[in-house]
């Protein structure tokens, strides 16, 4: 583990990379144009993580510029105890040390999570994809002029540009020491990390989120939520999939027909349940199977529930754990919902596209885990970090 940079030091680098980004914004995005030129296009949603233009550099800069800003998360005190001997006991945050991030497509990932690993006190290995490699190479070369600039060893960014079978040998066997792995892709890349890998991982893993809209729902919110959780970008973990409506809305068959109509404007494609597909006309979905999928597409299943515990139920059944949504006026019934679904982020009137470390105030995420050990939801700069026993004594024996 390299010695930790003083927090002067790692806010100095994260500045001056601000400033490189800005500087370097028109070749960084000739670069990816390449990359994009290169690219099949096969996979819309995949082009979409792929590109970088002016929206997603400003996000960049923004992210660096706010973790320079926040406090240092090292160090900080959990926890103090006085032992009846005399000793001091306290417990600390602390870096891991060397934080690998494995991710697809998405060249700010090489900007945004190897900030807050960096901020976080660790080193970075990163593992692109091929299809986003010449950005990414730019990137971590502006990286590597932030460091260098300010008297830190390049080794603190590291980019591992390996193949599939080096990548596997690299997690069975690291060359290096490894602290913990970060995988951030579809669920083929997760399995394949969490076989291979050797040391800890947080699971970035799928969406498959779910709006239920209660017999009390307020239908332009409704309506509004849905198309913005739909539409608004396809290509992210925290978009839409599926809808679930009370056929105790009074009006549940008119309203889910409109629905249906704004949908298809924005060109979604809709299915739904049996009960749907008879009362609106639309396609019904071929087996039960499709309410686990993860779209990244713009697509999106209708169904129907006759209860609030039956909507608690299918989402804890079938969602990935992520997000989800109520749509209603009753707070009490609300406030039901959100204790009892089991997903990482739970919503009262409120779209499933904020999550997100930025949104949530975090500075940006390193990524955003379904599982519940160590940290649930957006990873951001405050949970990049282990603990560590600092006992005080004076000559004490048990």
């Amino acid at each position: 583990m390299s010695t930790l940079l003083s927090i002067t030091k790692r806010n100095a680098v994260l500045s001056r990379m601000a400033t490189l980004l800005e500087e370097e914004r028109a070749n960084l995005k000739a670069i990816n144009k390449q990359d994009l030129d290169n690219y099949s296009g096969a996979d819309l949603a995949m082009e979409k993580r792929l590109l970088v233009d002016d929206a997603k550099i400003d996000g960049m800069i923004l992210s660096m510029q706010q973790l320079a800003s926040q406090d240092d998360p090292i160090g900080v005190e959990r926890f103090h105890f006085v032992h009846k001997k005399g000793m001091k006991i306290t417990n600390k945050t602390a870096a891991f040390g060397t934080v690998m991030i494995i991710y697809e497509s998405r060249p700010d990932v090489t900007v945004e999570a190897g900030g807050i690993a960096f901020k976080s006190g660790n080193k970075i290995l990163l593992k692109g994809g091929k299809e986003s490699l010449l950005s990414n190479l730019k990137i971590v070369a502006l990286w590597h002029q932030a460091l260098k600039e300010n008297e830190v060893s390049e080794n603190w960014v590291e980019y591992l540009n390996y193949n599939r079978t080096e990548t596997q040998a690299f997690l069975e066997k690291p060359t290096q020491r490894v602290d913990l792995i970060v995988p951030r892709g579809g669920e083929q890349l997760i399995a394949f990390v969490k076989q291979h890998a050797t040391c800890p991982v947080i699971v970035s893993g799928r969406g498959n989120n779910f709006v239920y809209v209660n017999q009390k729902a307020d239908l332009q919110k409704a309506t509004d939520i849905i198309i913005n959780g739909k539409t608004s970008n396809i290509s992210v973990c925290n978009a839409l999939d599926k809808v679930l409506i009370d056929t105790n809305l009074s009006n549940w068959k008119s309203f889910t027909k409109q629905l249906i109509e704004d949908l298809q404007q924005h060109k979604v494609t809709v299915l739904g349940d049996q009960k749907v597909a008879v009362a609106t006309g639309i396609p019904s979905i071929e087996s039960d199977l499709i309410w686990y999928e993860e779209f990244l597409d713009y697509k999106i299943v209708i169904g129907t529930v006759d209860s609030d515990q039956e909507a608690i139920d299918k989402i804890n059944h079938y969602c990935g754990g992520h997000s989800a949504s109520i749509i209603t006026e009753n707070e009490a019934t609300a406030q039901k919902f959100m204790d009892n679904v089991d997903s990482a982020a739970v919503y009262h009137n409120a779209s499933t596209r904020f999550t997100d470390g930025g949104q949530f105030g975090l500075g940006g995420e390193l990524a955003i885990s379904t599982d519940k050990l160590h940290q649930r939801g957006p990873i951001g700069l405050q949970h990049l970090v282990t603990n560590k026993w600092y006992i005080y004594g004076d000559g004490q024996i048990r």
